[in-house]
């Protein structure tokens, strides 16, 4: 409905706005508002009747644009359909992004944090700490009690921040701006260090043949592959090795070479204020959380990794009454591995060992939880787990006890113990006798999960129904990527000191499924031969999958989303999540507080995929746009109440003080140009 402009007669034009269109009932009410007015009525009763009308069209123009956006389509039966008439209709709706994020809402967008945030980990206060009480280590733990009532803000990039290079170039090569890490601190840093990565301009240098371990990374890995008794380490797999929890990871070179054997390395590191070890590595795009080895179990449950590696990692195993290595023996499968290196100053290939009493010491505890010392060559040392859960009860002298029955539930930071955990599990089974095919569980496997529940909360699993979510989870994929496909591959406007990629080349390097359930969509990825790695994070409140995420060779962790996640700022590219936000609508938590977290672990020009409820949906388009997403639901065409909101985060660059530009103006209109190709 256009605004009518008034001029010439203003009764003639109020008779066209009220639709009085007869010329006998113009005659009529000419009359009679001739009577009321006069013949000419005054100037300010024209101005009432005009800001009058115009008033009331404001009023329907709204009234019928929420009536359009309420309506719903024909129902289709399958859920996932349609897509190339909705990848038009996002075209279209693409356009209103920029109207939408710029509109009246602008009022109330949340301002950026300060400068001395852009690094900021929530959770992670040292000094905070220490004034709330903690000592003896705790104080470099995670306690997100003490850092509650922070500012609401949203984290800023670094000034010179620049979007990642694309993969393969950006797992070896990063900006040196996107980390909190100084040129100082490289040339300081050892020779080691100054081999694994060189300053070039502004750019961070991996170069895979100069590792971390003794003469790289390659040899390394083929020299714990041979104490294995393997041929080579890409026989890991069919050792049985499929996921690795890689503490102190360093860098994440070792962690980047087993990912490009299939193998998913998972880094754990302590928070550190500058130089994170974490941080680079998701810089990288390789999987990595901040994880401490201090006063509290990790946020795995029993049983989750086939190998645990700790090279010149710092930490002190004989500390707390060995109760950090039972936290090894908690999270290693039976028939898994623990391999350490020790630090030395002496070359690769040295004959001296690193016998010492702390080594003699921890030789005589791996006998007390039933390991047997593999293989030791120069400094490295390989115990294996034993498969038989009858040896800690059969060992009388020195044995150490066994935890209870169902004390392994829900290992959500809960403190060390010092008992033998998950020999009651119905998931305890050797490594080798696993599923030949990678990824992939058998029907029997399956049933483990199902036959396995000890609390309200585990999710005992069928078959059927697992195999039903992969399906659904195939087909969402499929159309998740027809959508995202215009807008995340190389018809995407190129970035400063890309090169020209070739087609198709992915930009979306990790996702993080915050609701992963039983980890269908990352199996999706992997099937469609993505090349992505996801972070699957089951809800502590939600049915625990964990268990069968990980039984899977997937990667993932138990998480609160009540509280921040334990990574760095700008660490994800793609976020994902189906039926969070209802989740949690009864939870203690903030919405609010929940998209702040989505935003500041979120890189710039990220995306966001949420399907939940129309209303759900409906909520999390506000918040998203209080934050200054692009943001657009989508119908599924099932005529279901589920929505899908797609959001992409925009890339805002700070010039100077409370001046805000945005680098790429054009990416709405690019995003727009080829989804009509």
């Amino acid at each position: 409905m256009g605004i009518v402009r008034i001029h010439g007669n203003i009764y003639t034009s109020l008779y066209v706005m009220l639709g009085f269109h007869d010329l006998d009932m113009r005659s009529s009410w000419f009359s009679k508002l001739s009577v009321i007015f006069g013949p000419r009525p005054p100037l300010n009763w024209l101005l009432l009747c005009g800001v009058t009308v115009l008033a009331l069209i404001a009023v329907l123009g709204s009234s019928s644009s929420n009536t359009f956006d309420s309506l719903t389509p024909t129902s289709v039966p399958n859920i996932y359909t349609n897509y190339r008439r909705l990848k038009e209709q996002a075209a279209v709706d693409y356009l209103e992004l920029r109207s939408l994020s710029l509109g009246a809402s602008r009022q109330r967008e949340l301002g950026l944090c300060g400068k001395e945030r852009e690094n900021h980990v929530p959770c992670y206060n040292v000094s905070a700490n220490v004034l709330a009480g903690f000592n003896d280590g705790e104080e470099f733990d995670r306690h997100c009690e003490v850092s509650r009532n922070i500012e609401r803000c949203l984290v800023r990039p670094p000034k010179d921040y620049k979007i990642p290079l694309r993969w393969p170039a950006g797992r070896d090569v990063i900006w040196s701006a996107n980390v909190k890490i100084t040129k100082d601190q490289f040339l300081s840093s050892g020779s080691m260090t100054k081999r694994l990565m060189l300053l070039e301009e502004n750019q961070i240098a991996f170069h895979s043949e100069d590792g971390l371990i003794f003469d790289g990374v390659k040899d390394y890995s083929l020299q714990i592959a041979k104490m294995l008794g393997l041929k080579s380490d890409s026989d890991f797999l069919q050792a049985g090795v499929q996921t690795v929890l890689d503490i102190g990871c360093g860098f994440g070179s070792f962690g980047a070479h087993l990912v490009s054997l299939n193998v998913m390395a998972i880094c754990i590191a302590a928070y550190e204020a500058t130089g994170s070890q974490v941080q680079l590595t998701l810089e990288r795009g390789l999987p990595a959380m901040i994880g401490n080895f201090i006063t509290r179990q990790l946020p795995y449950p029993a049983l989750s990794f086939e190998m645990v590696h700790c090279a010149q990692c710092g930490i002190v195993w004989d500390k707390k009454d060995w109760m950090l290595l039972l936290e090894v023996d908690r999270v290693l499968k039976p028939g898994g591995y623990f391999v350490l290196t020790s630090s030395t100053s002496q070359p690769y290939g040295s004959s001296l060992s690193m016998k010492n009493s702390m080594v003699t010491t921890m030789e005589e505890l791996t006998l007390k939880v039933c390991w047997t010392l593999k293989a030791q060559q120069y400094e490295t040392y390989i115990w294996q787990k034993t498969v038989d859960s009858d040896c800690y009860t059969s060992r009388k002298q020195g044995a150490l006890p066994v935890c209870n029955e169902g004390h392994d539930v829900r290992s959500y930071y809960k403190p060390l113990v010092s008992c033998i955990s998950g020999t009651t599990s119905k998931r305890w089974a050797p490594i080798r006798n696993r599923s030949s095919t990678p990824h992939r569980l058998s029907s029997a496997e399956i049933e483990v999960h199902g036959n396995s529940a000890l609390h309200v909360l585990c999710q005992r699993v069928q078959p059927e129904d697992f195999f039903e979510d992969l399906q659904v989870w195939r087909s969402a994929l499929k159309n998740y990527w027809s959508l995202l496909t215009p807008l995340i591959f190389s018809d995407h406007p190129k970035r400063p000191g890309d090169e020209d990629p070739l087609p198709p080349f992915n930009m979306l390097r990790n996702v993080m499924d915050m609701s992963a359930h039983y980890g269908g969509l990352n199996a999706a990825f992997l099937e469609e031969r993505k090349s992505v790695w996801v972070m699957n994070v089951v809800p502590v409140n939600a049915p625990d999958t964990l268990p069968l995420i990980l039984d899977q060779g997937f990667a993932g962790v138990l998480h609160d989303w009540c509280e921040p996640f334990p990574t760095y700022p700008r660490t994800y590219d793609l976020l994902h999540a189906n039926g969070l936000l209802s989740h949690l609508s009864s939870e203690r938590c903030s919405m609010m507080d929940l998209f702040l977290e989505m935003d500041r672990i979120l890189r710039p020009e990220g995306w966001v995929v949420l399907c939940d409820k129309v209303g759900a949906i409906e909520m999390a388009r506000v918040f998203a746009t209080q934050i200054r997403w692009e943001a657009r639901v989508i119908d599924l065409q099932n005529g279901s109440d589920q929505r899908l909101l797609v959001c992409q985060k925009p890339f805002i660059m700070i010039w100077q003080e409370n001046v805000i530009c945005d680098q790429n103006p054009k990416i709405v209109e690019g995003a727009h140009e080829s989804l009509l190709e």
